[in-house]
This record gives structure tokens, C-alpha cells and sequence, in this order.
């Protein structure tokens, strides 16, 4: 149901005091507003025209005889029934309190942050309000989109990865062992072909909750991406040879099995091939008998 109250207030035109106003109380349906907006207009301006004053008062609209009628005045602050709440001691806010409070603001507001990271960064509106949900999310955002130089992959390792390690464990980012520097590491390694996606998760997940560097990571574990043509081209070589019914079946058409193949030459290289270099060399290879 509505229950909508509305002012009224009128003055002549190029008069700078506000009009008094009515208040019409209690109308509860939206074309009940609109009539008794438009009768309390009509009968404010036929009464300023006329000379006379309008009491400030308290209105009903009456829809049977489509007109606002006289409820009660309200000429003063105790016509409202305002009085003072014994138990609670007048506050008295002096300038250094109010000083030290502006201190404690941020430099930014986030919904300034926020359309910031969307015209700086590039950031889609959604992705920019997910980043500004906290201060601290938006500092470790901007911290780690410095040290990748790629804010669009920052700001996706942690709306995904770093997100869903905060939900899993119930935690904030400000206590969490990853910092931005070591999280944007990891978004140029990927950047620089130096390791691929999808080891990148498996590095993530070593580093997450120790914070150690990731670039220690890929060497201690051996992670480095292959790159090689020459490594690749005989992994794929070797898939090629031992599914000779699946490369008649791609050279007859069935396109499809190009992710069967790839799947098998990244399986060869131990997950470190390089993808772009595998479908590239690999399109190349199945397409010759």
C-alpha cells in the first residue's frame, strides 16, 4: 500500500522568500497525488491573488469532493510536538573533533575511486565497482596493477583467484599473505610468456597463502613455459604418430580434434608448452599427411 505526504509551497514570481507551505497528508495512490497537488496549486495561487496569507498547516485531500481540506495548523516547533529527550545530554561537537574526523577520511571517496579505475584503467563499470567494494581492495588492486603494468589482468587474478581465496577463507585482503608486488610478478610472468595460464594457477596457489615470490617458485619447481620450436614441433611430431586415425579424421574435416591434439602435445611437455606456439605449429603439422 502508499502512504505518501506532499508539500506545497507557492511565492510570486521574482519574490526570494519561499512560500509557506501546506502539507497534505496521508494520500495513498498515485493519481490521489497528482489531484491534490494540482487543487492545493489551483488554491494557493486563487488565495496569493487574491491578498491572502497561507497558514502553514496540516491537509487532507478528499477525493469525493476532489479538494484539500484544513486538519490542523502548524505555526510553531511545538505544533509538531517536538520536545527534548530527557535521557540523552545535548551533544557538543567542537572544531578539533570535527578536524580530526576529516583526517580520518580517505583521500579518496570510492565512488570517485571507482569511476577513476574505469577512466584510467579501462575497467568495466562492474569489474571497477567489485575493486572498490573496500579501500583495502582497491589499494592492493592499484598496487598490483603498478607492479604487472597490466591493470585488466590485475584486476582479473583478483576478482577470480584472490576473491574466491578471501570467500573460501573468510578473511580480508589487508591481513592476507600474497602482497601486490608478488601478485603482479605473476601477471608479467604470464604477460612475458615466461610461464603459461595455466601453470600460473598452480603457482597462485603455491604463493597464496605463503606469499613467496613467484618467479622462486617457477624456478625451484621448473615451470619455466617451453618455448622452443624445435621442443615443440617434436612433441607434436610424436602426438601426431601415435593418433594416426585421429589425423585422418582432422585431415577429413573433423576440425574439432585440433583441442584433442593440443590437449595431447601439452600432456607431452609436462603442461609447459607454450599454447599459442602449439597451435600455431600444430595447425601447420596436422595439416600435411
Amino acid at each position: 500500500s502508499l502512504r505518501c505526504d506532499a508539500n506545497v509551497s507557492l511565492r510570486p514570481k521574482g519574490q526570494a522568500a519561499f512560500g509557506t507551505k501546506a502539507e497534505l497528508k496521508n494520500l495513498n495512490s498515485f493519481r490521489f497525488v497528482q489531484r491534490a497537488l494540482e487543487h492545493e496549486i489551483a488554491r494557493q495561487t486563487k488565495a496569493l491573488d487574491a491578498g491572502e496569507r497561507i497558514v502553514q498547516e496540516t491537509r487532507l485531500y478528499d477525493p469525493n469532493e476532489d479538494k484539500t481540506c484544513a486538519m490542523r495548523s502548524k505555526e510553531e516547533a511545538h505544533d509538531y510536538r517536538y520536545f527534548p529527550e530527557p535521557d540523552l545530554q545535548p551533544l557538543v561537537v567542537d572544531a578539533a573533533w570535527i578536524d580530526e574526523a576529516k583526517r580520518a577520511l580517505p583521500s579518496e571517496m570510492l565512488v570517485t575511486r571507482r569511476e577513476r579505475f574505469v577512466s584510467q584503467y579501462g575497467l568495466a563499470p562492474q569489474i571497477a565497482a567489485t575493486l572498490t567494494g573496500s579501500e583495502n581492495l582497491a589499494t592492493y588492486f592499484e598496487a598490483t596493477a603498478t607492479g604487472s603494468g597490466d591493470p585488466k589482468g590485475a584486476a582479473n587474478w583478483i576478482t577470480t583467484e584472490v576473491l574466491r581465496k578471501l570467500n573460501e577463507g573468510k578473511t580480508d585482503i589487508k591481513v592476507i599473505a600474497l602482497r601486490p608486488g608478488n601478485l603482479g610478478k605473476l601477471v608479467r610472468l604470464v604477460n612475458d610468456g615466461v610461464i603459461s595460464g595455466k601453470i600460473a594457477k598452480d603457482v597462485f596457489e603455491a604463493i597464496y597463502p605463503t606469499g613467496r615470490d613467484p618467479e622462486e617458485v617457477v624456478k625451484e619447481q621448473g615451470l619455466v613455459q617451453v618455448s622452443d620450436e624445435g621442443v615443440i614441433a617434436a612433441a607434436i611430431e610424436a602426438v601426431v604418430t601415435a593418433n594416426p586415425d585421429q589425423h585422418q579424421k582432422y585431415r577429413a574435416g573433423k576440425t574439432a580434434l585440433l583441442g584433442y591434439f593440443v590437449g595431447q602435445v601439452i600432456k607431452e611437455t609436462g603442461g609447459k608448452a607454450n599454447p599459442a606456439l602449439v597451435n600455431r605449429l600444430l595447425k601447420d603439422r596436422l595439416d600435411r599427411p
